[in-house]
């Protein structure tokens, strides 16, 4: 079966190489000798999808061997926990593995990119485990791009996601606001707007763009709050001197290229771009992109 995408060179070769070992090395240990990867960045896992795997594992046995390291005294997942967890519920006392000997680093790596291949991890989880990549390992954004098969701006905007409040963070975790609805609420300027918005983009079944268009209102009208019911808004709109169209669209395709929230101030036939940024390598990243243009 082909995979959902591609990954880098280096890391993105290890997955293919412990599968091809598989057959070769594979040996039976207790379950009860395995310790969870401390490593994994994968928080929730699906019941039914587990009691279904479950099943499987009743019927035909573990098809893929679990990938461990030896510690002290015990063995130390490094991927497939899903098999573990659904080799437990069906009563196995023992489950197939290849030993591998892995530095820490490794086995984090290995454990995202076997999530990201199978498309299992939520944005949040996803930016949570870069960030602990960059922390941890004192990685760049851009060597953990090279690790995951991802580019520096992928990884940038999702790591961004943490900026926003936990209660938001929640409802991307909980699929009740999309990754394009969480990324529009990072153009609000404090944590209150970003979860009025959030909480109405739930209740009305906003669509990204209409969301966009809220940032917009709300950025450019300060005096919109909580309290202010829609025609308000809407007279907000038609009293504020609002960008002409070709300028709107320019801001939008910036937005777009540099991944994070862009200004015009326009002012006859004069005016200036802001861009912001939110770290040093955001800085950096940012001035690259406009020395390529």
């Amino acid at each position: 079966m082909s995979r959902p995408r591609a990954l880098g060179k280096g890391l993105g070769a290890l997955i293919p190489q412990l599968e091809e070992e598989e057959l070769k090395n594979t040996m039976e240990i207790p379950i009860r000798e395995i310790e969870l990867n401390p490593f994994q960045p994968r928080r929730t896992f699906d019941q039914d999808s587990l009691n279904e795997l479950a099943e499987s594992i009743k019927l035909h046995g573990i098809l893929q061997p679990l990938v461990v390291r030896k510690t002290d005294h015990r063995y130390q997942l490094i991927a497939g926990e899903r098999r573990l967890r659904a080799s437990k519920l069906a009563g196995l006392e023992s489950v197939p593995v290849v030993i591998k000997d892995l530095d820490d680093r490794a086995v984090m790596e290995i454990a995202l990119v076997e999530n990201l291949q199978r498309e299992d991890l939520n944005p949040i989880e996803e930016a949570e485990a870069y960030k602990k990549l960059i922390e941890e390992f004192s990685l760049t954004q851009e060597e953990v791009a090279k690790a995951v098969g991802k580019s520096r701006t992928a990884i940038t905007n999702t790591l961004r996601l943490l900026n926003l409040p936990a209660e938001v963070q929640q409802q991307v975790m909980e699929n009740k606001i999309t990754m394009g609805h969480a990324r529009a609420l990072l153009g609000l300027e404090s944590a209150e707007q970003q979860l009025y918005l959030s909480q109405k983009i739930i209740n009305e079944h906003l669509s990204v763009r209409k969301t966009e268009e809220l940032v917009r209102l709300i950025n450019s009208s300060p005096d919109v709050s909580r309290e202010t019911s829609t025609e308000v808004k809407k007279e907000a709109r038609s009293q504020q001197s609002q960008l002409d169209p070709n300028l709107q669209a320019i801001v939008d395709d910036m937005t777009r290229l540099f991944g994070t929230k862009v200004r015009i101030k326009n002012s006859g036939s004069r005016g200036r771009i802001e861009i912001e940024y939110y770290s040093q390598e955001e800085l950096e990243r940012i001035t690259e992109i406009l020395l390529s243009l």
